[in-house]
């Protein structure tokens, strides 16, 4: 039996590698919408982040996510995306 490659990607909060499944997706649309994907299928550019809210927060702080997406984040989506968050777990 041959054993699948696990996909791994990087928290834009706490930097760590994890796999792809334990990972919350962000995604950013082609109109410029930006929210959580907790399916992973949604179309657009994509981040990653923890199901932890505070690596949200980190990611909040520092701006990673509006490096990510080259844009501004209005801090209405930011607590958006905190509340869907805590919804999910």
């Amino acid at each position: 039996m041959q054993t699948r490659k696990v996909p791994m990607r990087m928290c834009t909060g706490c930097g760590q590698m994890k796999p792809k499944r334990e990972l919350v997706r962000v995604v950013k649309s082609q109109e410029g919408e930006i929210s959580l994907d907790l399916t992973g299928k949604k179309a657009g550019r994509g981040a990653y982040v923890c199901r932890d809210i505070q690596c949200l927060q980190k990611a909040r702080k520092a701006r990673r996510l509006e490096k990510a997406f080259s844009c501004r984040i209005p801090d209405e989506v930011y607590d958006k995306m905190e509340e869907e968050l805590q919804d999910s777990e």
